[in-house]
This record gives structure tokens, sequence and C-alpha cells, in this order.
């Protein structure tokens, strides 16, 4: 069993990004969860720990104190493939780039608390006092090596060409015509051959697209880096009991070229017919997960159809909660509920069964989710989404979107490219021709 950590706080304020690249960037084994740059709110961790076996965060209590945060537990993450065949699915395909579960028992944390500029470490209690006074020498001169740097690797290898997108789209809308499902979030990859700086790209990718479940997260050769927009399962400690919630994300527009056309595009894509109905369902299908593990009569969506900004698209972002059940596990929660519905469309078990025919080679990492799990069962976990895959050969980027009956192709391809354009961007890569 591992000494138990204790907390010290620190007297003032230093920049998560300063501490990551004075402490942090060269540890073998690392995670920094980014409430991104000049984040007013929220709270980000970073550390270091040792990988452990993913049953052992299955069988954790989801049963936190009120007002519990992450000081203790893991960070890591689960990717999409095992996740749906274990729900029943068809056999995952294999995928050896990187492990579809990945969770790092933290020895050390060191959490942000942007609203309150507060920084506190969690550490036994030597190794916690040394790395209280290492951050209190932390200044901003150590940032260069934090910085971007110049890549230039040429158009990403596709998966899939725009032309067989397109016809994956249409087959997809004859599943739905045949009544097998009513939406299909179909996936591809784009992939790049190379040696990869993984705290570099990091860098880039939130300095050009950052997002409030920011993520990086390496084990030996193998890394995950996420500017993702969407969290996908929160557990807090509430005077009432346990509650968990989920925000999926369906409906995506781009940014526009000024005030009045920015403007324009949020409330087109709030007002769509389209974009409304493939969220609720999403919705419908998260209430319907939530209820398998929460109290009868506690799952209710407390919002729908909000707008979100980001700094390359505007996003269409509804919230459901529920009272879990008293003694679910962490297992038990994910087994209801993961794969998220945003990934895999409606009804989720016959859109999965749908989705490994069509697209016929793995999701990996991608669609799966990240982030922290603490000892008590509390959590917050986001989705692999804007992302990259850093592997030994190289580093891939997966983006997909949902189908609907009244998908247009090509503006579907249009929004596929748009999802993996930041992420290759901070690679140094580009879309290939037609993307």
């Amino acid at each position: 069993m591992s000494e138990a950590l204790v907390a010290v706080g620190l007297p003032g304020w230093t920049d998560p990004a300063d501490v990551f690249a004075a402490l942090f960037a060269d540890a073998p084994h690392v995670f920094w969860l980014d409430a991104g740059p000049h984040a007013a709110a929220g709270h980000s961790w970073m550390g270091t720990g040792v990988p452990d076996d993913p049953e052992r965060v299955r069988a954790t209590a989801a049963a936190p104190r009120v007002g519990a945060r992450f000081g203790s537990g893991w960070v890591g993450w689960a990717g999409y493939d095992d996740a749906a065949a274990g729900a029943g699915a068809a056999a995952p395909f294999g995928d050896t780039e990187a492990p579809s579960q990945l969770w790092l028992r933290a020895d050390q944390v060191v959490a942000f608390d942007h609203a309150a500029r507060r920084v506190t470490v969690h550490a036994a209690p030597e190794p916690a006092a040394a790395l209280a006074a290492a951050i209190a020498g932390v200044t901003a001169s150590v940032r260069p090596s934090l910085a971007p740097q110049t890549a230039d690797l040429g158009n990403a290898r596709a998966r899939h060409t725009p032309h067989e997108y397109a016809a994956l789209i249409e087959s997809c809308r004859a599943s739905i015509r045949d009544g097998d499902a009513y939406q299909l979030c179909l996936t591809t990859r784009f992939g790049v051959e190379a040696s990869v700086d993984a705290v570099a790209v990091y860098a880039r990718l939130r300095g050009a697209t950052p997002a409030h479940h920011g993520g990086f997260i390496r084990s030996g050769e193998v890394a995950l880096l996420s500017a993702s927009p969407e969290q996908f399962l929160e557990v807090t400690g509430e005077p009432d009991g346990p509650v968990v919630r989920t925000r999926p994300i369906k409906g995506t527009r781009p940014r526009g070229a000024d005030a009045a056309a920015d403007a324009a595009l949020a409330a087109e894509l709030r007002a769509n017919e389209k974009e409304r109905a493939e969220n609720v369902m999403i919705v419908d299908l998260m209430r319907n997960d939530l209820s398998r593990v929460c109290a009868a009569g506690t799952v209710g969506v407390d919002a729908l159809l909000e707008v979100e900004t980001y700094p390359a698209v505007h996003q269409l972002v509804s919230t459901v909660s529920g009272r879990l059940l008293p003694r679910t596990t962490v297992g038990e929660l994910l087994d209801a509920t993961f794969p998220a519905g945003s990934m895999t469309g409606a009804p989720k078990l016959s859109a999965m069964t749908i989705l490994h025919r069509l697209e016929r080679a793995p999701r990996g990492v991608f669609a799966g989710c990240f982030g922290w799990v603490g000892d008590d069962g509390a959590l917050d976990l986001a989705m692999v989404i804007r992302s990259i895959v850093v592997h030994p050969s190289g580093a891939y980027v997966g983006a997909g979107g949902g189908i609907t009956w009244r998908s247009d192709a090509a503006a579907e391809v249009a929004e596929v490219g748009l999802k993996a354009r930041g992420p290759l961007a901070a690679l140094g890569a580009t879309l290939p021709p037609g993307w």
C-alpha cells in the first residue's frame, strides 16, 4: 500500500505552465489536467504516478464527501473499443499503437484552484515539503521549454478519403431509413509517421485551441494530448448523496470572420432543426444510461441546447444529472454509460454494431474518456475528442460527426475537417486534399 499523501498549501500563485515546464515535463509517467491558459475558474492538476491495474479504479466506490476534490487516486484514460465490445458490440479490432486503458496511480499531485489563485501539493510528507519548495522557486523564465516549435510534417495520412467517408454517410442513412438507428456517430482517423515531441505539441495545441478539459497524460512512449471541450462524467459529493453529471455535445459550427458573422453562426446552430434533434437524441440516451445507476426520479435535464464558444468552434451542449444509488462503483457507472452516447449514436448497442461494420478499424483511445478518479470515487472524465494520441512510430487524430437522416454529406465531411484541423496543426501536419 502506498504511503498516505498529505496536503501542503503554498503561500502564492504560480502559473501551471511554468510549474510543468520546470518540474514535470521530462517525467516518464506524468499528467497535467489543464483548465487552459489564463483560466479564471475551475481546477488544474498535474503530477506523477505509476501505472496501475485498471480493475482497482473500477472497484472504487463512488461515495465522495460533500465538496471533495482530487488529491489522491488515479489519472488516465479508457479507450473506446474494449468498452464497445464489453457493451455487446462486435469484438474490437486490434490497436497496438497505445493501450486501451492506462491509469497512473498518483504519487504526487499539484492542485491549482484558478478562482482562488491557490496551489496545494499532495504527496508523502517528505516529498510534499520538497515539491512545495521547488514550486515556490519556479519563475516564468523556465517557460521557453514549453514554447511552440516549428514542425512541417506535410499532409497527414487519412484512413478514409472524403469520397469514402461520404459513401459511409450514405450507408448510415440507409441504416436509419431501415429503422436500425436514429443517429450514428461516424468517425475516421488521420495519422503521421514521425518522431513527436509530445510536450512541444501540447504547448501548440493548448495555445491554439484552449479548452476547459485540456490534458496531457504520458506513460513511457505513449501520450494523450487533448483540448477536449466535452465533459463526459463528473461525480461530486452533495448533501443528498453523490451526484453524477454528463454534458454531451452534439452540433458544431466554425467561428465567424467577424463579430456579426460569428453571432450569425452561433444563432444558426442554436436554431438548426437537425442539430437540435441530434442533441436531444443523445440527451435521451444519456438519461436512459444514468437511470441504470441513479435513484428513481432523480435523473433530469439541467440545461438543454446551450451554445458554448471556443476559439475554433461553437458547440451545442446539454447537461443531464442524477443521484447515484448507494454503493455504486466506478466500474458499474462506466458499464452503464460508456462508451458515451455522443460518440456512438442511438440506440447505443445497435449504433455501435453498425459503426463497427462500417468503420472496419479501431478507434483506439479516440472516442474514449480521460481524467481523474479519486480514492473516494469522485471523478471528472472528459471525452477524447480534439485530441492527439502519440505512440512510438508517430501520432494520430480521430474525428467524426453525428449522422442523421437529414445529414448532408458535404457538410459532414467539412465538419470532420474542421474538428481535425486544430490537432493536426499542433502536430505540424495538414489535412489531406478534400478534407
